[in-house]
């Protein structure tokens, strides 16, 4: 089994301008898109919604919904926009999620968990795949988390993402559950030691190479989220020491890469800011990473931004930082 690494699927954050941007400084990551109710791409602008620019990287559609008609319909019609699987999303915490019945709420309804990815497996040919946590509110318990991934595997779920937190759906934000909940590892390990021929990928708190060599000793992926969106560059170290790639782009490449995308893509009516509002980390920890996030928030990442700037970005990279033009 190919061992994998993986951007989370993160609300607001990895939409297609995202998944663009980090295909610049990565070939081998998987990416996955936001999290898009199902019901939006039914009745939505499709196309909107469900296009992004083609590139080499695997990418997984994520759905929100608990409705099996739905779903399956969104399975349907997200057919044919290049994605390699399809991810129902069974982990978020947030309240307004909670309300239309999505995320980590669905936890305590096993059985329609299950109808809805049957209904998903057997509307597409693409691979149907889950992200859960390990357990919600008072529910933390080994025996329970492998049955509900038998009930999921059952159905036709073809991998699992686990985070390693439970959600604390009726005290915690969705930001303090990604943090107050313990990490508890262990539960994936021991999944993975009972589901020995699926791929179980570990998500939560992971921040650097060596914590993904340790866990790829014993799962299959490692999923990683804020660090990456808040540091995007920390894509270079994996290439370079999990993937054994030395030929990656330097971040004035990057930028340079990513100048024909955002002109294609405001010629098209996207605003500006959309588009350079990821690559606000892209000099994180380097010693013009300040100027950088102040330049583009005087400039880039404002409501109708001077489009006319995207001409002086190179310009801008050179003052940040004369380093990040070598290697």
């Amino acid at each position: 089994m190919i061992k994998t690494v993986s951007v989370a699927p993160m609300m607001d954050c990895t939409d297609k301008h995202e998944i663009y941007f980090l295909s610049l400084i990565s070939k081998n990551i998987h990416l996955y898109s936001e999290m898009i109710v199902a019901n939006a791409i039914i009745k939505g602008d499709r196309d909107k919604l469900l296009s992004y620019n083609k590139i080499s990287n695997p990418v997984t559609l994520q759905l929100g919904g608990s409705n099996p008609n739905e779903l399956a319909e969104a399975c349907k019609i997200s057919e044919d926009y290049g994605y390699n699987e399809i991810n129902l999303n069974l982990g978020c915490p947030s309240k307004k999620v909670q309300k239309n019945k999505f995320g980590a709420c669905l936890m305590a309804e096993p059985d329609l968990v299950a109808k809805c990815i049957e209904a998903m497996a057997n509307a597409t040919k693409l691979p149907i795949t889950i992200k859960t946590r390990i357990g919600y509110n008072e529910v933390e318990d080994f025996e329970f988390l492998k049955t509900f991934i038998q009930t999921t595997k059952d159905a036709g779920s073809k991998k699992f993402i686990i985070h390693a937190r439970k959600a604390l759906l009726k005290k915690l934000s969705p930001k303090e559950n990604l943090n107050i909940p313990p990490l508890k590892y262990d539960f994936v390990y021991r999944l993975k030691d009972h589901f020995k021929n699926d791929e179980i990928i570990i998500n939560g708190g992971i921040k650097t190479t060596e914590d993904i060599q340790k866990h790829l000793k014993i799962v299959d992926g490692v999923m990683i989220g804020r660090a990456i969106y808040h540091s995007p560059y920390f894509l270079a170290e994996i290439e370079k020491n999990i993937f054994n790639n030395d030929n990656v782009p330097s971040r004035s490449e990057v930028m340079e890469n990513l100048i024909p995308y955002i002109q294609k893509q405001t010629s098209k009516g996207v605003q500006l800011n959309h588009i350079m509002r990821h690559t606000v980390g892209l000099f994180h920890g380097q010693n013009g990473s300040r100027i950088w996030k102040q330049y583009l928030s005087k400039n880039m990442c404002i409501r109708n931004a001077d489009l006319q700037k995207v001409n002086h970005i190179m310009d801008q990279v050179k003052k940040t930082n004369p380093a990040s033009l070598e290697r």
